[in-house]
């Protein structure tokens, strides 16, 4: 083997862990509607940067994607920036109370949510009700 095509390689495969996770999608307006639209089951993650709960979560959210790849490869995870979009239609209309809040929608319903909570079987029964509804 050329040194090269080993250098090519070593490198192609040093990077490879760090492309399988999908970005999690930060909110636009138009972007759930058009996700719902194309089938998908989507995951909102209401959150403030400066909220100690919304932190709480969203560890325990990249520690249940790090431990099972398929809710990444199923589901839409959108984060929806609450200082921004706290007032938003799609906060008004799913009737958001508050910052911290988790959402689990697939077509024109709402399949379940967390308010406040931080506990990790109930996010994880909630990442796994959104995992079977993306591959029913």
């Amino acid at each position: 083997m050329k040194r090269r095509d080993f250098l090519t390689l070593t490198a192609a495969a040093a990077f490879a862990p760090l492309t399988l996770r999908a970005a999690i999608a930060d909110y636009a307006p138009g972007l759930v509607t058009k996700a719902l639209e194309n089938g998908e089951t989507v995951f909102l993650d209401f959150k403030a940067s400066w909220c100690s709960t919304c932190a709480a979560q969203e560890r325990v959210i990249n520690a249940l994607l790090e431990e099972n790849p398929a809710y990444d490869q199923s589901i839409t995870f959108i984060n929806v920036d609450w200082d921004e979009h706290g007032k938003s239609e799609l906060a008004k209309s799913l009737r958001i109370p508050r910052r911290s809040t988790l959402v689990v929608l697939k077509g024109n319903q709402e399949l379940g949510r967390i308010v406040a909570g931080t506990s990790v079987s109930d996010i994880k029964a909630l990442m796994d009700t959104a995992l079977s509804a993306a591959t029913a």
